[in-house]
């Protein structure tokens, strides 16, 4: 969806690309640094993922999050782009009881963020809380598939949508659009189920690990960026080794204070 006549990326543009067979590019950011990086590098969307878990906070899990913790990174995010759709991910806790705690939830994140929009976890499930969302004037990004907020009651990181299991991701597919997302992530489900649901939704849908199929792709970027320790997802390609290349500086800023070659004449103030 890169188009230097788009100054900001907005749902209407979700909703071309789908039409026009183009296709949008999304990763997570925490941060005002990599967010201006990526907005610079054309990415379509930045997701202030729940991820931050895992990614900023150290946790093992994304279920400790809370949307305190959320607000100041999506709103460091927010504040750096300039063509970037910026999407605030609901923690778990932050929507489930129903939609009254969902709108109080979103309000906070398009009040005290600057987001463009918020996602939440859940199809058929979380289809009330979507639609008073919507309702409220607020666009949603729904997630199905694989919910990482869910991976307790799902039996740990599970492939979803196999066998008979593809007729819940319809249905759950189906409920998003018709409660008024502008767009539903795919997460962990074969390629063949995520292109049957991208074929039978209006709305463009955006893979996490479900294949070539859909209108757009999201990864997680530690992970894509080599940053991410231990275990990392099959379906994610690394396009750089940010781990190393890191540790190697460090390594050597290390050895140079140790030898005294730093700081040096010229990194030193002259008086």
């Amino acid at each position: 969806m890169a188009d230097a006549v788009i100054k900001r990326v907005r749902t209407r543009h979700f909703q071309n690309a789908k039409e026009q067979g183009i296709k949008i590019t999304g990763l997570t950011s925490y941060d005002m640094l990599t967010a201006a990086i990526f907005d610079q590098a054309g990415i379509d969307f930045l997701l202030v993922g729940d991820s931050a878990g895992n990614n900023v906070f150290g946790y093992d899990t994304t279920l400790p999050v809370t949307l305190d913790q959320l607000i100041p990174l999506t709103r460091a995010v927010a504040g750096a782009v300039k063509r970037a759709f910026v999407v605030g991910d609901m923690p778990f806790g932050s929507y489930e009881t129903g939609p009254d705690e969902a709108l109080h939830s979103a309000f906070r994140f398009m009040k005290e963020t600057g987001a463009h929009a918020v996602k939440l976890e859940g199809g058929v499930r979380s289809a009330e809380q979507i639609r008073r969302i919507v309702s409220a004037g607020i666009p949603v990004m729904a997630h199905i598939g694989f919910t990482p907020q869910s991976e307790h009651q799902l039996g740990g990181h599970v492939i979803q949508g196999r066998g008979e299991g593809v007729e819940q991701l319809l249905a759950d597919a189906h409920a998003v659009e018709d409660a008024g997302a502008f767009a539903v992530v795919l997460e962990m489900v074969p390629a063949e189920a995520a292109k049957r649901v991208t074929d039978e939704l209006k709305i463009p849908t955006i893979s996490v690990g479900a294949g070539p199929h859909t209108t757009g792709q999201l990864l997680v970027w530690t992970d894509w960026a080599g940053l991410t320790q231990g275990r990392i997802p099959s379906f994610v390609k690394q396009y750089a080794n940010l781990s190393q290349v890191l540790t190697d500086a460090a390594k050597a800023w290390t050895a140079d204070v140790v030898s005294g070659a730093y700081p040096g004449p010229e990194n030193s103030y002259q008086g």
